[in-house]
């Protein structure tokens, strides 16, 4: 079943254009001239109960814009969408009750306060029972790990512990879907970790639908089996995160140690050479030829370890940004 279902989503913004100066101020005041900006072009895809599915792009590629028109904050152009069997922009508090988004640009804590402020503020605007909202509580400052900061003013956390408060205020309603726009921006390697361990915790504990845009690859390999990929506001793939290895990476990587000297000039006659750190190398061949050429490099040359691997996903898909056409 699916919860969230968008057909041909399009969301155009008008732009108004001015030339440069007092003169072009004074040009625009009579004759105003505009262009349109496709932010989101047609975009279609189902999600259903309990996944988790990376959205990812360059930026301007209208990610934020598709999560905000599935959360009510913009209409579309044009398009059929559903979420949670509601037309979000409708906004209906049936259907608010049951999402968050949580961005990690934005704040919605009480700056001067403490965050547990915030929550119970929250818990009277979702209308949410006290049994109900300790015992939620209870489970994300658990999960979390945030115990002895609740009582901590918002701006004398760090901002590790506040995105952390900012995802409690935005589950304490237990919401079905969950909308995460970049939400380890910022935070530094340690940080990133626990956030993915507790994503992927929330995942699993609660069947909470989630849609993740992030710019750092890890969070998406470590959390998303699905991805979809879009660009300039177009949809360029939608599918598991492997199958764009093996169905648009032509190579893979042959990774090599060596026990003696071999000569850049020599690996090249078989790959293309991507690492030349002797003892150690790395080329690149055609898929259907590496197995052959791991083959003729240990029969030929003084080898102590090879490995045969795929493509960094993030090479893959730096390739598709830069021109490659998926579909």
């Amino acid at each position: 079943m699916s919860l969230i279902s968008v057909h041909n989503l399009q969301k155009f913004y008008r732009v108004h254009q001015k030339e440069p100066g007092l003169s072009g101020s004074i040009k625009s005041l009579f004759h105003r001239k505009y262009y349109d900006v496709k932010a989101v072009d047609g975009v279609s895809f189902e999600i259903g109960e309990g996944e988790l599915v990376g959205f990812i792009g360059p930026n301007g590629a209208g990610k934020t814009t598709t999560l905000k028109v599935l959360s009510g904050l913009l209409y579309p152009t044009s398009g059929d969408i559903s979420v949670l069997g509601y037309i979000p922009w409708e906004r209906k508090p049936a259907f608010q009750k049951q999402f968050s988004l949580v961005m990690g640009q934005k704040n919605q804590l009480w700056w001067d306060l403490p965050a547990i402020e915030s929550f119970i503020l929250n818990k009277e605007i979702y209308e949410v029972p006290d049994d109900q909202y300790k015992q939620t509580l209870n489970e994300l400052v658990s999960l979390l790990e945030v115990e002895d900061i609740l009582k901590v003013q918002v701006r004398k956390l760090s901002l590790g512990q506040r995105m952390k408060m900012e995802l409690i205020a935005a589950l304490i309603h237990s919401p079905k879907i969950l909308f995460l726009d970049e939400p380890t921006i910022g935070l530094d390697v340690v940080m990133q970790k626990k956030m993915r361990e507790f994503i992927k915790a929330y995942n699993r504990k609660f069947r909470a639908t989630i849609i993740l845009t992030s710019h750092y690859m890890d969070d998406v390999k470590e959390l998303c089996e699905r991805v979809i990929i879009i660009d300039k506001g177009r949809l360029l793939f939608d599918g598991r995160l492997d199958e764009i290895t093996r169905k648009y990476a032509d190579h893979k990587l042959i990774s090599a140690v060596f026990s003696d000297h071999i000569t850049r000039a020599d690996l090249a006659k078989l790959g293309t050479v991507k690492e030349y750190d002797l003892p150690k190398a790395v080329i690149s061949v055609k898929r259907a030829e590496a197995p052959q050429i791991a083959a003729k490099l240990l029969e030929k040359y003084p080898i102590e370890d090879l490995n045969i691997e795929e493509p960094q996903i993030e090479d893959v898909i730096r390739e598709v940004f830069t021109g490659r056409d998926l579909a």
